[in-house]
Protein backbone atom coordinates (compact mmCIF):
# COMPACT_ATOMS: atom_id res chain seq x y z
CA UNK A 1 0.00 0.00 0.00
CA UNK A 2 0.88 3.48 -0.22
CA UNK A 3 0.45 5.55 2.52
CA UNK A 4 0.74 9.01 2.67
CA UNK A 5 0.32 10.99 6.20
CA UNK A 6 -1.29 14.30 5.76
CA UNK A 7 -0.17 17.49 7.37
CA UNK A 8 -3.46 17.28 9.78
CA UNK A 9 -2.90 13.61 10.66
CA UNK A 10 -4.93 11.75 8.94
CA UNK A 11 -3.93 9.45 6.25
CA UNK A 12 -4.20 9.07 2.41
CA UNK A 13 -4.19 5.19 1.85
CA UNK A 14 -3.78 3.93 -2.01
CA UNK A 15 -3.81 0.40 -2.57
CA UNK A 16 -1.10 -0.37 -4.91
CA UNK A 17 -3.58 -2.67 -6.78
CA UNK A 18 -5.45 0.79 -7.29
CA UNK A 19 -2.06 2.24 -8.40
CA UNK A 20 -1.80 -0.07 -10.86
CA UNK A 21 -5.19 0.27 -12.65
CA UNK A 22 -3.91 4.09 -13.09
CA UNK A 23 -1.04 2.39 -14.83
CA UNK A 24 -3.66 0.04 -17.41
CA UNK A 25 -5.26 3.52 -17.91
CA UNK A 26 -2.02 4.98 -19.42
CA UNK A 27 -1.85 1.59 -21.03
CA UNK A 28 -4.95 1.87 -22.39
CA UNK A 29 -4.79 5.37 -24.17
CA UNK A 30 -1.64 5.69 -24.98
CA UNK A 31 0.00 6.03 -28.95
CA UNK A 32 -0.94 8.90 -31.35
CA UNK A 33 0.97 10.09 -34.20
CA UNK A 34 4.35 10.71 -32.05
CA UNK A 35 4.10 7.90 -29.46
CA UNK A 36 3.70 4.26 -30.90
CA UNK A 37 1.14 2.03 -29.44
CA UNK A 38 2.57 -1.50 -27.63
CA UNK A 39 2.74 -4.20 -30.52
CA UNK A 40 1.03 -6.44 -28.14
CA UNK A 41 -1.21 -3.99 -26.69
CA UNK A 42 -3.66 -5.74 -25.00
CA UNK A 43 -1.47 -7.75 -23.01
CA UNK A 44 0.84 -4.76 -22.56
CA UNK A 45 -2.69 -3.17 -21.36
CA UNK A 46 -3.13 -6.73 -19.25
CA UNK A 47 0.52 -6.49 -17.53
CA UNK A 48 0.38 -2.52 -16.57
CA UNK A 49 -3.60 -3.00 -14.72
CA UNK A 50 -2.29 -6.47 -12.90
CA UNK A 51 1.34 -5.58 -12.48
CA UNK A 52 1.05 -5.01 -8.33
CA UNK A 53 -1.20 -7.76 -7.68
CA UNK A 54 1.37 -9.28 -5.87
CA UNK A 55 0.20 -7.06 -2.85
CA UNK A 56 -3.20 -8.39 -3.05
CA UNK A 57 -2.66 -10.42 0.12
CA UNK A 58 -1.11 -7.93 1.53
CA UNK A 59 -4.01 -5.50 1.30
CA UNK A 60 -6.33 -8.11 2.81
CA UNK A 61 -4.35 -7.35 6.42
CA UNK A 62 -2.34 -4.81 6.23
CA UNK A 63 0.12 -3.73 8.78
CA UNK A 64 -0.01 -1.35 11.84
CA UNK A 65 2.29 -0.20 14.33
CA UNK A 66 0.82 1.05 17.04
CA UNK A 67 3.77 3.14 18.54
CA UNK A 68 5.15 4.01 15.90
CA UNK A 69 1.58 5.36 15.25
CA UNK A 70 2.11 4.17 11.15
CA UNK A 71 1.14 1.77 8.62
CA UNK A 72 4.23 1.65 6.10
CA UNK A 73 4.27 2.05 2.73
CA UNK A 74 5.42 -0.80 0.59
CA UNK A 75 8.89 0.48 -0.18
CA UNK A 76 9.41 0.62 4.10
CA UNK A 77 7.65 -2.71 4.50
CA UNK A 78 9.40 -6.22 5.36
CA UNK A 79 9.57 -8.42 2.44
CA UNK A 80 8.42 -12.00 3.84
CA UNK A 81 8.11 -15.36 2.92
CA UNK A 82 4.37 -14.90 2.52
CA UNK A 83 4.91 -11.36 0.60
CA UNK A 84 7.73 -13.70 -1.96
CA UNK A 85 5.41 -16.12 -2.59
CA UNK A 86 2.62 -13.71 -3.45
CA UNK A 87 4.72 -12.08 -5.63
CA UNK A 88 5.42 -15.74 -7.48
CA UNK A 89 1.65 -16.01 -6.65
CA UNK A 90 1.04 -12.91 -8.93
CA UNK A 91 3.33 -14.01 -11.87
CA UNK A 92 1.80 -17.30 -12.20
CA UNK A 93 -1.70 -16.49 -12.56
CA UNK A 94 -1.50 -13.74 -15.31
CA UNK A 95 1.05 -15.74 -17.17
CA UNK A 96 -1.62 -18.69 -17.16
CA UNK A 97 -3.93 -15.83 -18.04
CA UNK A 98 -1.61 -14.48 -20.78
CA UNK A 99 1.59 -15.43 -21.07
CA UNK A 100 2.79 -12.48 -22.71
CA UNK A 101 1.45 -9.82 -19.52
CA UNK A 102 2.56 -12.57 -17.28
CA UNK A 103 6.43 -12.20 -18.78
CA UNK A 104 6.14 -8.28 -18.44
CA UNK A 105 5.21 -8.53 -14.88
CA UNK A 106 7.70 -11.33 -14.62
CA UNK A 107 10.51 -8.69 -15.91
CA UNK A 108 9.14 -5.76 -14.11
CA UNK A 109 9.32 -7.23 -10.58
CA UNK A 110 12.96 -8.74 -11.24
CA UNK A 111 13.79 -5.40 -12.43
CA UNK A 112 12.91 -3.75 -9.43
CA UNK A 113 15.98 -5.45 -7.68
CA UNK A 114 17.88 -4.93 -11.41
CA UNK A 115 18.06 -1.14 -11.57
CA UNK A 116 14.95 -1.92 -13.98
CA UNK A 117 17.36 -3.16 -16.76
CA UNK A 118 18.51 -0.08 -17.70
CA UNK A 119 15.34 1.09 -19.17
CA UNK A 120 14.94 4.16 -17.05
CA UNK A 121 17.43 6.54 -16.02
CA UNK A 122 15.51 9.48 -14.47
CA UNK A 123 14.03 9.27 -11.92
CA UNK A 124 16.40 7.12 -10.48
CA UNK A 125 15.78 3.47 -9.67
CA UNK A 126 18.50 2.58 -7.22
CA UNK A 127 18.95 -1.07 -7.52
CA UNK A 128 17.67 -2.78 -3.93
CA UNK A 129 20.11 -5.88 -4.58
CA UNK A 130 21.37 -6.83 -1.40
CA UNK A 131 22.27 -10.13 0.77
CA UNK A 132 18.85 -11.44 0.69
CA UNK A 133 18.68 -15.19 -0.33
CA UNK A 134 14.52 -15.18 -1.05
CA UNK A 135 15.57 -12.31 -2.77
CA UNK A 136 18.01 -14.15 -5.02
CA UNK A 137 16.25 -16.80 -4.77
CA UNK A 138 13.19 -15.03 -6.58
CA UNK A 139 14.96 -13.39 -9.21
CA UNK A 140 17.13 -16.38 -9.94
CA UNK A 141 14.36 -18.17 -10.06
CA UNK A 142 12.17 -16.21 -12.54
CA UNK A 143 14.69 -15.03 -14.36
CA UNK A 144 15.58 -18.30 -15.75
CA UNK A 145 11.63 -18.57 -16.69
CA UNK A 146 11.99 -15.23 -18.47
CA UNK A 147 14.97 -16.10 -20.85
CA UNK A 148 12.56 -19.71 -21.91
CA UNK A 149 9.85 -17.48 -22.63
CA UNK A 150 11.27 -14.79 -24.31
CA UNK A 151 12.91 -17.16 -26.73
CA UNK A 152 9.25 -16.97 -28.52
CA UNK A 153 8.43 -13.52 -28.85
CA UNK A 154 9.81 -10.45 -30.37
CA UNK A 155 12.68 -9.30 -27.72
CA UNK A 156 12.90 -5.80 -29.08
CA UNK A 157 8.99 -5.38 -29.40
CA UNK A 158 9.06 -6.95 -25.64
CA UNK A 159 12.03 -5.11 -24.34
CA UNK A 160 10.27 -1.88 -25.55
CA UNK A 161 6.86 -2.72 -24.32
CA UNK A 162 8.95 -3.65 -20.75
CA UNK A 163 9.99 0.14 -20.98
CA UNK A 164 6.97 1.65 -21.76
CA UNK A 165 5.15 -0.10 -18.56
CA UNK A 166 8.13 1.36 -16.46
CA UNK A 167 6.69 4.67 -17.67
CA UNK A 168 3.07 3.84 -16.70
CA UNK A 169 4.03 2.65 -13.30
CA UNK A 170 6.30 5.52 -12.58
CA UNK A 171 3.83 8.13 -14.02
CA UNK A 172 1.21 6.71 -11.78
CA UNK A 173 3.83 6.70 -8.74
CA UNK A 174 4.48 10.41 -8.96
CA UNK A 175 0.92 11.22 -9.09
CA UNK A 176 -0.03 8.54 -5.92
CA UNK A 177 2.80 9.03 -3.97
CA UNK A 178 2.44 12.89 -3.33
CA UNK A 179 1.33 16.06 -4.82
CA UNK A 180 2.38 16.39 -8.24
CA UNK A 181 5.34 18.40 -9.23
CA UNK A 182 7.30 19.12 -12.14
CA UNK A 183 9.75 16.17 -12.69
CA UNK A 184 11.46 14.58 -15.81
CA UNK A 185 10.83 10.97 -17.14
CA UNK A 186 13.57 9.51 -19.32
CA UNK A 187 13.87 7.45 -21.65
CA UNK A 188 9.93 7.00 -22.76
CA UNK A 189 10.11 5.12 -25.96
CA UNK A 190 8.81 6.77 -28.99
CA UNK A 191 8.93 3.80 -31.33
CA UNK A 192 8.08 -0.09 -30.96
CA UNK A 193 11.71 -1.41 -32.17
CA UNK A 194 13.46 0.47 -30.03
CA UNK A 195 16.43 -1.05 -27.65
CA UNK A 196 14.65 -0.75 -24.48
CA UNK A 197 17.16 2.10 -23.16
CA UNK A 198 16.32 4.59 -25.90
CA UNK A 199 13.80 7.61 -25.88
CA UNK A 200 12.70 10.92 -25.36
CA UNK A 201 11.90 12.64 -21.87
CA UNK A 202 8.70 13.54 -21.17
CA UNK A 203 8.40 16.27 -18.74
CA UNK A 204 5.21 16.33 -16.03
CA UNK A 205 4.34 19.80 -15.10
CA UNK A 206 0.81 20.28 -12.32
CA UNK A 207 -1.55 23.03 -13.47
CA UNK A 208 -4.53 24.32 -11.33
CA UNK A 209 -7.72 21.55 -10.73
CA UNK A 210 -5.61 19.05 -10.85
CA UNK A 211 -4.13 19.77 -15.10
CA UNK A 212 -1.30 17.56 -15.78
CA UNK A 213 0.46 18.56 -18.41
CA UNK A 214 3.06 16.49 -20.12
CA UNK A 215 4.96 17.00 -22.93
CA UNK A 216 5.45 16.06 -25.23
CA UNK A 217 2.30 14.54 -24.99
CA UNK A 218 1.83 10.43 -25.62
CA UNK A 219 -2.29 9.61 -24.99
CA UNK A 220 -4.70 9.10 -27.47
CA UNK A 221 -6.61 12.66 -26.72
CA UNK A 222 -5.98 15.53 -24.62
CA UNK A 223 -8.25 16.30 -21.94
CA UNK A 224 -7.98 13.28 -20.76
CA UNK A 225 -9.50 12.34 -17.32
CA UNK A 226 -7.88 9.67 -15.44
CA UNK A 227 -7.42 9.13 -11.29
CA UNK A 228 -6.66 6.70 -8.60
CA UNK A 229 -9.13 4.93 -6.03
CA UNK A 230 -7.93 5.66 -2.30
CA UNK A 231 -9.03 6.00 1.23
CA UNK A 232 -9.00 8.51 3.71
CA UNK A 233 -8.52 7.96 7.61
CA UNK A 234 -9.36 10.77 9.60
CA UNK A 235 -6.27 10.01 11.87
CA UNK A 236 -2.91 8.12 12.14
CA UNK A 237 -3.44 6.98 15.78
CA UNK A 238 -5.02 3.75 16.64
CA UNK A 239 -4.48 1.82 19.97
CA UNK A 240 -3.77 -1.54 17.47
CA UNK A 241 -3.62 -3.00 14.38
CA UNK A 242 -7.47 -4.31 14.50
CA UNK A 243 -8.38 -0.58 14.85
CA UNK A 244 -6.12 0.41 12.24
CA UNK A 245 -8.01 -2.51 10.03
CA UNK A 246 -11.52 -1.61 11.18
CA UNK A 247 -11.15 2.13 9.82
CA UNK A 248 -9.05 0.84 6.50
CA UNK A 249 -12.12 -1.49 5.34
CA UNK A 250 -15.16 0.64 6.72
CA UNK A 251 -13.25 3.88 4.64
CA UNK A 252 -15.54 5.03 1.45
CA UNK A 253 -13.21 4.74 -1.19
CA UNK A 254 -13.11 8.11 -3.46
CA UNK A 255 -11.64 9.07 -6.70
CA UNK A 256 -8.52 11.53 -6.81
CA UNK A 257 -8.80 12.71 -10.52
CA UNK A 258 -6.53 14.36 -13.12
CA UNK A 259 -7.07 15.88 -16.40
CA UNK A 260 -3.92 15.11 -19.01
CA UNK A 261 -3.18 17.91 -21.10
Amino acid sequence: MIVRKLEDGSLLVINQTDHAKLSGLFAAHWGNSTFATPVNRESAIRAATFHDHGWLRYETEPFYDPVAKTSPSFFEAKTTPTQWAAYGWAIDWLTEIDPYAGLLISRHRTGLYRNRYGAVRVPASASRLRNDPMLDDFVARYEAKQELALRDVSRPHFQVEYQMLQFWDLLSLALCLREPREEPFDPVPTDSSGDGQSGVTITMKPGPDGEIALDPYPFDKRGLRLGYACRHLPTSDYPDEAAFRRAYFGATPILKEFTFV
